[in-house]
């Protein structure tokens, strides 16, 4: 079995934009799982978002007590055989594999959000992080952006960065 992953960050609405794009809802319907790392702002793209599909989120800074109040800083999930964490913040781009390596011991991928730039690499203790950016905020990026990956037991695999 092989579960389809839909990773998100960073959606802004209703400030950067009035709803989800409709390819994004695509994917999410094309999900066996949507992972959203943080600054929904409004509740309802949750709501919207838990119609399509299982979510796992976080709640990211600009997020208010209705969104606290229904996700956690820090999200752990186990995939099939993969261990899979989601927080929205992990500092600044220079020191984050080692950081991320010290703050998540035992977790195999940790999607999060906040720069919009989207970012994939594997720390020296084999976590693989991932930015999917945001598909309504590019800020200084080329593109708006999601990502799909596929969890097939342990293995993390096709990994994709979709622009809009």
């Amino acid at each position: 079995m092989v579960t389809r992953l839909l990773l998100l960050s960073d959606t802004h609405i209703p400030g950067r934009a009035r709803a989800i794009p409709a390819a994004v809802l695509a994917a999410a319907d094309a999900a066996d799982l949507i992972v959203h790392a943080g600054d929904w702002v409004g509740a309802a793209v949750l709501d919207d978002l838990e119609g399509h599909g299982e979510v796992v989120g976080v709640w990211g800074n600009n997020d208010g007590p209705d969104l606290r109040a229904r996700l956690p800083e820090i999200a752990r999930i186990r995939v099939e055989d993969l261990d899979l964490a989601v927080v929205h913040e992990t500092g600044d781009a220079r020191s984050r594999e080692r950081r991320m390596d010290l703050a998540f011991p035992g977790v195999d991928v940790l999607v999060f959000g906040h720069s919009h730039i989207p970012w994939d690499t594997t720390t020296p203790g084999g976590l693989r992080l991932l930015n999917p950016g945001s598909p309504t905020d590019r800020r200084r990026q080329p593109q708006h952006t999601y990502m799909t990956a596929v969890v097939d037991g342990a293995t993390l695999r096709d990994v994709r960065l979709i622009a809009l």
